[in-house]
């Protein structure tokens, strides 16, 4: 059992669905990506693809077992993964993507990523980087050191749940954001940067902090920003930052209250496009926290901003957020 507070009035799904996604439900859930394609259902002992994912008549994405077993939105995946409520599986998804809106302490009983037949499991074959592979880091000023630093691998190949899923190519990089090994579960945010759709798949829990591991006990300034790329290029140029797993998510108040008690300043920084800016306004009046973006005519973010004009400009970039920062302190 393990307790949680949410706010009041109570979390509906209309507003989780303002604070993330269909999609992202079902591959939290589920841990496997949402694509087209046949699937063997993580929902229950399944010898052969027999699901996929569809479009019902009102536009929902449906997750869809043809043996019968199982039919359902992303909200109804947590009703049966847990055995609960609609009402509990509201609470569970509000807690793991760190929506809040009410002020109810719930008990429930369950464990975030298990499913009937155990919890879901990546493991990946690790290789050298290629000097493709690193060259394509060097865009975003991210050394081979630094990717060592943050415990970034190169993949071969990548298997859930004892299967085979994918394996890299010359046109399909695939690397590893590794986090830690806790209870028999390697923790896996597997990244695939070629891909137009479905680049991550992750069997993170929404509380782990990506950098975190590789954050000093305090400092002068702490910038949180949206993805691991980000943190790693702002590292390589003196910056020390962190990312949630996603926009959506953030820290909870005891992360965020001992950031500030050991950092002068702690901003945020997240992308300029409409779900970066709505995000950054929503947390600003949650922890009113001081926000930064780079301007949307020149790039979304610091990592393609290095990309794009190169390490040079992107230290003069850096240099004017710190005295845009400092000067309203």
């Amino acid at each position: 059992m393990i307790d949680f507070t949410i706010d009041y009035p109570e979390i509906t799904k209309e507003i989780i669905l303002r604070n993330t996604s269909e999609e992202a439900i079902m591959e939290h859930y589920l841990g496997i990506p949402v694509k087209k394609g046949m699937f063997r259902s993580p929902l229950r002992q399944d010898d052969k693809p027999t699901c996929s994912f569809t479009r019902d008549i009102n536009g929902r994405l449906i997750f869809k077992d043809f043996s019968g077993a199982f039919y359902g939105d992303a909200f109804e995946v947590v009703k049966h993964k847990f055995n609960v409520s609609f009402k509990e599986a509201l609470d569970i998804i509000a807690k793991d993507f760190n929506i809040k809106d009410t002020k109810i302490v719930r008990k429930l009983n369950y464990t975030p990523f298990k499913t009937k037949s155990g919890s879901s499991d990546i493991k990946v074959e690790i290789k050298e980087f290629s000097e493709e592979e690193l060259n394509w880091w060097k865009q975003f000023n991210i050394t081979e050191d630094i990717l060592h630093r943050f415990k970034v691998f190169s993949c071969k190949s990548v298997f859930l749940n004892g299967e085979y899923l994918t394996r890299s190519s010359k046109n399909d990089y695939i690397f590893a954001y590794y986090k830690e090994s806790k209870n028999n579960i390697d923790y896996f945010r597997v990244y695939f940067p070629m891909r137009s759709n479905f680049k991550f798949l992750s069997n993170w829990p929404s509380k782990m902090i990506q950098g975190s591991r590789q954050l000093p006990s305090g400092g002068d300034l702490l910038v949180i920003t949206k993805s691991l790329k980000d943190v790693m290029t702002l590292y390589s140029f003196g910056i020390t930052a962190i990312a949630p797993n996603s926009e959506t998510l953030f820290l909870n108040k005891n992360q965020y209250d001992y950031l500030v008690s050991n950092f002068n300043k702690v901003v945020l920084f997240y992308d300029n496009d409409l779900p970066g800016i709505t995000n950054m306004n929503r947390i600003r009046k949650i922890f009113n926290i001081d926000c930064i973006w780079i301007p949307r005519n020149l790039s979304k973010d610091i990592s393609d901003y290095c990309k794009k004009f190169g390490p040079e400009k992107t230290k003069e970039l850096i240099e004017m957020g710190k005295n845009y920062i400092y000067g309203r302190s």
